[in-house]
């Protein structure tokens, strides 16, 4: 027991020291790119810029984070790196029975009359399964999934869309090219202008329509963590970098505006109409919970005569519930 102990301890330091290391690695290596890139390299917006003495935030023992603003096109850039759980010994024996990668996500917040409103994601084919069945926007707008064998990528990818003309311009030459450099390491890009994170629950269906943010969504396996392999991975930041400028850039055809608009039209309005079939379902529950116990409270009388009165001034007002409603008209003498 206290060998189990020890071996614990050991392992939550040495993991925990591991991952700082990573996240610092990775930054120090990508600092000086993402300093030409951005104003300001740390602010999270939650304090004084005065006040930042470290960019990156330490979120977990192996969850990092750090914001970056100042840049046209975007409000900012959230940078997070999703470590395995190394300080966790019972991680790292999962780990060891199914191999995990270290993650790397970007998320970009564009400003709205910097995006087009349109929906296209690419993704492995075990995450790809995961956006159509938990993210709202892909499972409300675009479910189907398209293999993305025509163009000749590594490994299985799925994509899905909206309308076609927008995978045929953002599956370009230059994305084709960093898939076949850096097999498995891209694991998810999502472009989206109205992503509003994991699909509701039907316990917890929000009675507002959920507002969807303009976003650029990236995550990166990082297959290797040494100081070589994470400098390596700054041509995926630099596509990063591409793709803010291109979405920038890229309009809609008019067909595919009127099918954008017209898809959003719809989503609000089946929205509607199932927040008052909710609402009406509850209201029936509720009419028939206060009836049940309006006859239980009849049953409990002791009285025979004044019981059967109840019940008849009861069935009466049923009645004349359940009678269709006639409107009176007026007619006016000659």
């Amino acid at each position: 027991m206290i060998i189990g102990i020890v071996v614990y301890f050991l392992n939550f330091f040495t993991g925990k020291s591991r991952n700082q290391k990573i996240a610092n690695q990775w930054l120090n290596s990508h600092i000086n790119l993402l300093e030409s890139q951005f104003a300001l390299v740390g602010d999270d917006g939650a304090q004084n810029i005065e006040d930042i003495q470290e960019p990156m935030n330490k979120d977990s023992e192996n969850v990092f984070t750090f914001w970056c603003s100042g840049r046209i096109c975007c409000e900012g850039m959230l940078v997070e790196l999703k470590l395995l759980k190394r300080q966790d010994l019972v991680g790292v024996i999962a780990n060891a029975i199914k191999p995990a990668y270290d993650q790397l996500q970007i998320r970009v917040d564009m400003n709205n009359d910097d995006m087009d409103n349109f929906i296209f994601a690419i993704s492995s084919k075990k995450s790809s399964l995961k956006l159509s069945k938990e993210i709202y926007d892909i499972n409300t707008y675009c479910p189907e999934r398209k293999s993305a064998d025509k163009y000749d990528i590594p490994g299985s990818y799925f994509i899905f869309s909206e309308v076609h003309e927008v995978s045929s311009s953002m599956m370009d030459m230059k994305l084709i090219s960093l898939f076949k450099k850096y097999p498995n390491v891209i694991d998810t890009i999502h472009f989206s202008d109205q992503y509003s994170g994991p699909k509701p629950t039907e316990d917890q269906q929000p009675l507002e329509l959920p507002k969807g943010k303009k976003v650029l969504i990236f995550t990166f396996n990082l297959l290797d963590v040494t100081q070589t392999g994470l400098e390596e991975t700054e041509p995926l930041l630099q596509m990063v970098f591409y793709f803010i400028n291109k979405v920038k850039k890229f309009k809609l055809s008019k067909e595919a505006k009127t099918k954008s608009e017209k898809n959003r039209s719809k989503v609000a309005e089946n929205h509607w109409r199932s927040i008052h079939a909710a609402k009406a379902e509850k209201a029936a529950e509720e009419r028939e919970r206060k009836r049940r116990e309006l006859k239980e409270r009849i049953k409990e009388i002791e009285d025979p005569e004044k019981q059967r009165k109840m019940e008849e001034r009861e069935n009466k007002r049923e009645k004349k519930k359940m009678a269709p409603k006639m409107k009176q008209l007026k007619v006016k003498a000659a």
